[in-house]
């Protein structure tokens, strides 16, 4: 079977969980025989960032843009659109304020939905053009909902399964204003008709949309995210500081302050005068001032010299992250519909505290790797990590559970098969 997966990417500027699930993905189908591509559009995609060789960066981030603000930029020369979608010139928008953030780009938002009716008509057949003429797959994997302005004319084209991922959309359409919120889920309802297949990341996010968006039940099919634990290296609890970490983007939205008032209230008791904190995992220029401001706080409780801030969070860098740390917190303020870092964690070897929201108690109570503590605040977050950053036999059976939790439950080629089910069962039923 050959599977097109079109997938936003983030540039690499920050730890992007969606692009690692979807490359995740790709590599196990990959690995179960079935030829497989990533479609990058708007940015390269996190990992892939250094290479732009094989596939284009289709709807290029600035491009796009440019035209959808300047109608004058709808016709200006190819060799102008080439230079924009270049690696360098979309690497550096990656790292810039705003390239990832909805508030700002809710008109844009609802131009790609428009599909072949929006302003960005022209990038979406030179798409599909590229789909029928050169990948030519047998399925398309669109990684989230607000792709689905693509499925219509990919359907009308080229009459093949279009399934589409559900991760965390409300993430992006809930921070938009009042006025074009109700009007982006609208859209993705009516445009998900083209489609035959949704896949939600965990059986919370499920029921979430289900209050967004109109899905008939039969179009919808739980698969949960997985890791391959042989692309990790857990070291034994006993063997490392106690160290907590942090891994994900560092931003107001993932809860750092959060974690960084738990540890300045947690460094208040001598007992714990030997504990530090790590933080990984990238930013934007949007994210400068909150870090500064938690820089400052740090700083101002006597820690700054304990609190490492670890700028390279790729490949070997997060594996020696993951030899370092003995916990991990990322407590995102409103939750997440799953939290891959938390997989890439436990198969590390390494225990999580996350606040009891979002699929975060669903993913710790199947793997046991971890506990959940129930009001998302700092007092509460510190009283947890005193329990456990010490205690090496209790952080050590937590350890050993999360690693056969995800095992048994998050092997990513046991998820890609469940995934491929999915695919040869829409495909028997349109032949």
């Amino acid at each position: 079977m050959k599977i097109a997966h079109i997938i936003p990417g983030s540039g690499g500027s920050f730890y992007c969980g969606n692009c690692m699930r979807d490359s995740k993905f790709v590599k196990a189908l990959k690995d179960l025989g079935h030829e497989t591509i990533k479609v990058p559009l708007y940015l390269p995609i996190f990992e892939d960032a250094h290479d732009l060789e094989e596939v284009p960066v289709f709807y290029g981030a600035v491009n796009l843009y440019l035209k959808q603000q300047f109608p004058i930029f709808r016709h200006m020369p190819v060799f102008v659109e080439h230079a924009l979608d270049s690696k360098s010139v979309l690497e550096m928008a990656a790292r810039k304020a705003g390239s990832t953030r909805a508030k700002g780009l809710e008109e844009m938002t609802i131009s790609m939905l428009l599909g072949e009716d929006g302003n960005q008509k022209v990038e979406l057949e030179r798409l599909v053009d590229w789909l029928a003429d050169e990948a030519k797959p047998d399925v398309i994997h669109l990684s989230n909902a607000l792709l689905l302005g693509l499925a219509h004319r990919i359907k009308q084209r080229m009459d093949i399964p279009v399934i589409c991922s559900l991760q965390d959309e409300d993430v992006w359409v809930d921070a938009m204003t009042d006025q074009y919120r109700q009007k982006v889920w609208d859209l993705m309802s009516e445009r998900g008709k083209d489609v035959d297949m949704f896949i939600p990341v965990s059986d919370f996010f499920s029921a979430e949309i289900h209050k967004r968006m109109v899905i008939p039940e039969s179009k919808m099919q739980t698969v949960h995210l997985g890791v391959d634990t042989a692309d990790y290296s857990p070291k034994s609890i006993a063997e490392k500081e106690p160290i907590i970490g942090y891994l994900s983007r560092i931003c107001e939205e993932n809860g750092l302050a959060v974690l960084v008032d738990a540890y300045i209230i947690l460094r208040k008791n001598t007992a714990y005068s030997a504990v530090k904190l790590k933080i990984t995992g990238g930013k934007t220029g949007d994210d400068l001032q909150y870090i500064r401001e938690q820089k400052q706080k740090i700083s101002k409780a006597g820690l700054a010299q304990d609190v490492f801030w670890v700028d390279e969070f790729e490949g070997e860098e997060r594996q020696k992250f993951f030899n370092t740390v003995r916990l991990l917190s990322v407590p995102v303020l409103n939750g997440e519909a799953f939290g891959l870092y938390m997989l890439e964690a436990m198969a590390s070897g390494i225990p999580v505290v996350q606040p009891a929201l979002g699929a975060f108690p669903e993913v710790i109570e199947i793997s046991g790797g971890g506990t959940i503590y129930s009001s998302n605040e700092p007092q509460q977050l510190a009283d947890v990590l005193a329990s456990l950053i010490l205690n090496d036999q209790k952080l050590q059976e937590l350890s050993t559970a999360g690693l056969s939790g995800v095992n048994a439950h998050f092997d990513i080629h046991a998820q890609a098969k469940k995934m491929v089910a999915v695919y040869e069962k829409i495909l028997i039923n349109i032949q």
